[in-house]
């Protein structure tokens, strides 16, 4: 098996502080930099799973990296440089304790919830009569709170978050704005490749009083793709689209009896499904870059990622 990054310890030059999240560590370094590590941990229903994932981190990184660049036309986003293939070096934001999920269509938990009757997420009206993976006439915005390790997010509506302060009327707006255009350069990029874009997230915070967008884009942990070839075919017969995305994580876990709720085990990752997941992120890397995925040797990833980053902050 090749080696997976699950922990990491830095002390960069200039290293302030570091926080340890899901997924990404990010290392605080002189108050005006963030270094963010895309480890090769894998987490689902808000639970960090037992297992890491050889290459996940790198294909997230690299992932988002290439889309940070691809819309910079869009709105300014955090991104400096990418010193090592699971790090990227951005400047510092304040963030909105809120991320924006946009959703072009129903399914995942917003068809799970629409099946169970409901028909107002995020005080985003439903229209009856929708079937799973049935496109919305047009995207939807409907945002949760970030929760802390542990918790689940919940979600908001634009009204609550605006009641509680969380964003001015005008903060908002833009977020809406930069959010739908995001999602509309996501899609076509996604559809040039022969995939659907079908719902994602993004994080958006504040650089000297500017809005900036954060952490990663349109990578496999923050949204859903269909196949675009057999998508109306497989709909009209009511049949499971066929998706690039951390969904099949989630369905193996259902099918083995955990949803993150209490008193629940997670169901043994073997090697041969921590392969098989580490095999359809490349898929979905290869699918969505239109590039080979290149793996990076992985003997001693923390080695090579502390000496990448401190020649970075070297020569700056």
């Amino acid at each position: 098996m090749k080696t997976a990054l699950v922990k990491t310890d830095f002390h960069f030059p200039g290293q302030k502080n570091v926080y340890h999240g899901k997924v990404r560590d990010v290392y605080s370094v002189n108050n005006d930099l963030l270094i963010m590590v895309a480890t090769d941990r894998i987490s689902a229903f808000d639970v960090i799973l037992p297992e890491g994932i050889p290459y996940k981190g790198q294909m997230l990184n690299q992932i988002a990296a290439k889309f940070l660049d691809a819309t910079t036309d869009i709105c300014p986003n955090w991104k400096l440089a990418t010193p090592d293939p699971m790090v990227t070096v951005g400047v510092r934001c304040e963030g909105f304790p809120v991320e924006m999920i946009v959703r072009g269509y129903l399914c995942g938990s917003a068809w799970r919830a629409y099946k169970s009757g409901v028909r107002e997420i995020c005080g985003v009206k439903l229209p009856e009569g929708m079937r799973e993976n049935q496109r919305f006439p047009e995207p939807i915005i409907t945002p949760t709170t970030k929760a802390e390790i542990g918790e689940h997010d919940q979600d908001i509506s634009k009204e609550e978050i605006l009641a509680r302060g969380l964003a001015t009327p005008e903060e908002y707006a833009l977020l809406e704005k930069y959010t739908m255009a995001l999602f509309k350069r996501g899609t076509e990029i996604a559809e040039k490749r022969g995939l659907i874009l079908v719902d994602t997230k993004y994080e958006f915070g504040k650089h000297n009083g500017q809005i900036y967008l954060m952490d990663e884009i349109h990578t496999p942990d923050s949204s859903r793709y269909f196949y675009l070839e057999g998508y109306e075919e497989r709909f009209e017969k009511g049949e499971p689209q066929k998706q690039l995305s951390k969904e099949f994580v989630r369905e193996w876990l259902m099918d083995n009896g955990f949803q993150g709720k209490a008193g629940q085990q997670v169901p043994e990752m073997t090697p041969e499904i921590v392969e098989s997941i580490s095999n359809r992120y490349i898929e979905l890397y290869e699918h969505i870059t239109g590039e080979t995925f290149v793996k990076e040797e992985t003997t001693d990833i923390a080695q090579r990622i502390e000496q990448n980053v401190t020649a970075y902050l070297n020569s700056k």
